[in-house]
């Protein structure tokens, strides 16, 4: 990696170059109404065929009973990604590719799959062995192209390990939330209350994670691609990410084709265990995130740019807030803004560091380091005396 630019005396501003700025924001704008009419279009299509299914009650019944699992999912994935937050619109595109985008792939492809094995088999047989030995490989493909889309397309936000786990999360509850409706909806519209009160139980209240760890096994092989030199692993991680997804999916859809005795049986014994080992992989992963952020701003501290205090405070949430807390005693809510545009900014450079040391540098990356350098410098301005001195004052630093 090229060496650091020292940082700014105090007083004078950091300025980072700004190249073709209005072909980027026509670009972006273009890409933008491109990618949202697709969504509006998808959103039609789910739209008419849930409501002519199932018919306008059901439909809302469903959405509205959906919505609660993500009360829970969601949460999980922004605590997850709290050190390097992911731009909004791109989680939201995330979870409108899963709701929408692969929920027409999955259901176009896993109804063909009952129609030809109808010709072979009966309904039941049909249904049950789409579900065990066809759904799992089409849905955590149709989710898991989400995931690869992000990489491929918005590789300075996609950063390696966490962002793969968070992105496939999201793209998963999506996948989820569409997924519930249909279901709502129909045990509803064929079963009434009783039906549709197992129904919620089983998959919202027993399972709203189901999809979602599934698929963070997708995310995980696409962050390890994401963070590597080697190009064995940068092919063999997704797919093995991926054939991890499709098993655990499939385990699942057949315990829950066992009947209800069999579904918990495999509750207890299997999806327990499997869902704290989950949640202890995702609080490792973020512990994780905070020691290769501190670790990717020592050289940033060593050129002046930060203080040893800042790299300890950048590494962890708590004392994030702590931070946030201090500037806005210090400064109001100006200087706790300021706070958070450093953190962001700091969090950046460390993040396109570890990028610069997997590849080589490029003019662009190089412009988007001075950029962030400049964030930094203006918001030290902000919530201290002048630039150049570690944020001191607060607990903890």
């Amino acid at each position: 990696m090229t060496s650091l630019p020292t940082a700014p005396a105090p007083g004078s501003p950091a300025r980072g170059p700004v190249v073709g700025l209005r072909r980027r924001r026509l670009r972006a704008w273009a890409i933008t109404g491109a990618v949202l009419f697709g969504f509006v279009l998808a959103a039609l299509v789910v739209t008419a065929y849930l409501r002519a299914a199932f018919g306008v009650q059901a439909l809302l019944l469903g959405t509205l009973v959906a919505l609660l699992p993500l009360t829970v999912v969601i949460p999980t994935f922004v605590w997850l990604d709290r050190l390097e937050a992911e731009p909004t619109r791109y989680l939201l595109a995330a979870f409108a590719w899963g709701a929408l985008v692969a929920v027409i792939i999955a259901g176009t492809l896993n109804t063909s799959a009952i129609l030809v094995l109808r010709q072979s088999v009966s309904a039941d047989g049909a249904t049950v062995v789409t579900a065990v030995l066809v759904a799992p490989f089409v849905e955590e493909a149709a989710k898991g192209m989400g995931v690869l889309l992000f990489w491929w397309l918005a590789r300075r936000e996609f950063d390696g390990l966490v962002d793969g786990m968070v992105y496939a999360g999201v793209v998963a509850a999506g996948f989820a939330f569409t997924e519930n409706i249909q279901y709502f909806a129909q045990a509803w519209t064929s079963g009434g209350r009783e039906a549709f009160t197992v129904t919620v139980i089983g998959r919202a209240v027993l399972s709203p994670f189901a999809h979602p760890m599934f698929t963070v096994l997708t995310g995980i092989g696409v962050g390890v691609a994401a963070s590597t030199r080697s190009t064995w692993l940068k092919l063999s991680a997704p797919v093995a990410g991926y054939l991890g997804a499709v098993v655990l999916h499939s385990l699942w859809n057949f315990s829950s084709a066992a009947g209800a005795s069999g579904f918990l049986t495999a509750y207890v014994v299997v999806g327990v265990p499997v869902f704290v080992a989950w949640v202890a992989l995702i609080a490792w992963a973020r512990r994780r995130e905070g020691r290769l952020i501190a670790a990717a701003l020592q050289p940033y501290a060593a050129a002046g740019w930060l203080g040893a205090e800042d790299v300890v405070m950048l590494a962890t949430v708590g004392q994030r807030h702590t931070a946030r807390r201090w500037a806005r005693r210090r400064g109001g809510p100006a200087g706790a803004a300021a706070m958070v545009r450093f953190q962001e900014a700091a969090s950046e450079l460390a993040l396109l560091r570890q990028r610069r040391e997997i590849s080589p540098p490029t003019m662009s990356a190089q412009a988007y380091e001075q950029r962030l350098l400049a964030t930094i410098a203006s918001a030290r301005q902000v919530f201290l005396a002048g630039p150049g001195q570690s944020a001191r004052g607060w607990p903890g630093a």
